[in-house]
């Protein structure tokens, strides 16, 4: 079988983390399979659709390196590749306009001329009779003159599908196993709506089977639409249908469907959040699936080789997945200590440029000083966007120090004679060494009768404006002597910056 899959998102918001699960369930499947994976746009909903989030979804997909083999370029998304298209739905119109046709000739379809009033009416009356809302097909009774005479005087109408009335939908899903719908519950649900744009349940009956997509991936918030589109493929004559695999939702750790109110849940913000796209991937990855041996950390190597020659869709699991945002910061963590140095800089620059720490390119000098700044601090950092806040006063040219750090530090009695000797022993070293601060803190405080820290802490605390940070001596060293001793001799002339 030559596989073929697809991510069908509606440009109505942003890239929500469950739908790029979606999309990374259906992208392994297909590379697994050496098969195709599809991105379609599903843009029916005119009221809501729009460029932006088209563009949000297309960018976010990109991010993550979900690459696709058909559908809107990722670099010009109003350009499309594939032998498929459109790949947009609102330019398949005319495609929808005639199955719709085969429909009403076979007897499959028919026009329903039921105002709003009408379909609340029978809503209420079924909930009155304690009975699930649905169509009562008052319209599907219609005689062939009744139908003529409404359409000839332009009444306003929708076309439904005319289900079967008795039997059931049976089908195995992947995931959930067998699964059997009753037909006499279900309903003639709307196919056409009256403006001509064809709903999501047809639009994507139709595309799946054009498309010849073999296995449909999605959340099982969509496990009720899957008969109702059997019923489609079957209303049409179709006898080949797609696999289908319902995977399960994700929850928050209050049992609740994620929403804001868990905290982020778009793409987007994880991005801007300083969380790295392969740390989303192998995250998402275990949202709901899992290896036999309960595996935790993929190899990102080689486009995720690893993680996609063991995934495999029967390890779907059926209960809800529990995002866990703690651990996604444990992973992120994991992943940036196994950085070079070069390799931290380059993911760090975008947040130290919007910070102001750099400008758009930086020189070599620049890039050296700051490989080596955040090399002081990659064992702490589990964010991106945390790089600004720990290297920002190795860069700055003035300090700013923190009210407490002056208080119970610089302010101490012994601080201004401990610097002050400091400044001479390190002006006399040839160069700034861990090995030889360190050995001068040390000896000077064994010379005074001090403690260690009450020579450690006013070193620190004067040239960086905090009592905590990197490991003071390689923090030194990293700065050079002259920033160091410059730093020193303000604050012995008690110029302690901002506060």
């Amino acid at each position: 079988m030559n596989v073929r899959v697809r991510f069908a998102p509606s440009p109505t918001g942003f890239l929500h983390v469950g739908g790029a699960r979606t999309a990374l369930y259906n992208w392994l499947f297909a590379r697994h399979h050496k098969g195709t994976f599809i991105i379609r746009i599903e843009d029916t909903d005119e009221a809501r659709s729009t460029d932006e989030s088209m563009n949000a979804i297309i960018s976010g997909l990109g991010w993550l390196g979900l690459n696709w083999d058909e559908g809107p370029l990722a670099d010009n998304p109003s350009k499309e590749t594939g032998p498929a298209g459109p790949y947009f739905q609102m330019a398949r119109g005319e495609i929808y306009r005639e199955h719709l046709d085969l429909l009403l000739k076979t007897g499959h379809a028919y026009p329903c001329f039921c105002s709003k009033e009408d379909l609340e009416q029978m809503r209420n009356k079924a909930l009155l009779l304690k009975k699930p809302p649905k169509y009562d097909e008052r319209c599907r009774h219609l005689s062939e003159k009744e139908r003529e005479e409404k359409l000839n005087s332009k009444a306003s109408h929708v076309f439904r599908l005319a289900r079967p009335l008795k039997g059931e939908v049976q089908f195995e899903d992947v995931v959930k196993g067998s699964l059997r719908f009753d037909n006499e519950l279900l309903d003639d649900f709307v196919i056409m709506k009256s403006s001509g744009v064809p709903t999501f349940m047809f639009a994507g009956a139709v595309d799946d089977h054009l498309m010849k997509i073999t296995h449909v991936i999605r959340g099982d918030d969509h496990l009720s639409n899957t008969p109702r589109q059997i019923q489609i493929y079957d209303a049409l004559g179709w006898k080949e249908k797609p696999v289908f695999a319902h995977i399960s939702m994700i929850h928050g750790p209050d049992g609740a469907r994620l929403s804001k109110r868990h905290g982020a849940t778009a793409v987007e913000e994880f991005r801007r959040l300083g969380y790295l796209p392969e740390v989303m991937l192998n995250y998402l990855a275990l949202l709901g699936w899992s290896t036999s041996d309960s595996q935790q950390l993929f190899d990102p190597k080689d486009n995720f080789k690893e993680l996609v020659e063991k995934f495999e869709l029967e390890r779907c699991q059926k209960s809800p997945a529990v995002f866990d945002m703690e651990k996604l910061k444990w992973m992120n963590g994991v992943y940036i200590r196994k950085f070079s140095k070069t390799e931290l800089l380059d993911r760090c620059w975008p947040f130290l440029k919007e910070a102001g720490l750099v400008n758009e390119e930086g020189n070599e000098a620049e890039k050296d000083y700051l490989r080596d700044a955040l090399s002081l601090e990659q064992e702490k950092m589990v964010l991106l966007s945390e790089a600004p806040g720990l290297v920002d006063f190795f860069v700055k040219d003035e300090v700013v120090f923190a009210p407490e750090a002056v208080e119970k530090v610089l302010k101490k009695e012994t601080a201004p004679m401990v610097l002050a000797e400091i400044l001479k022993i390190f002006s006399g070293l040839p160069s700034l060494t861990a090995e030889n601060t360190e050995k001068a803190c040390r000896d000077l405080a064994a010379k005074e009768g001090l403690k260690n820290g009450d020579v450690f802490h006013p070193v620190r605390v004067s040239v960086s404006g905090r009592t905590k940070g990197p490991s003071l001596f390689h923090m030194l060293e990293v700065m050079g002597k002259d920033r160091v001793l410059k730093r020193i001799q303000q604050v012995l002339h008690g110029n302690y910056g901002k506060t």
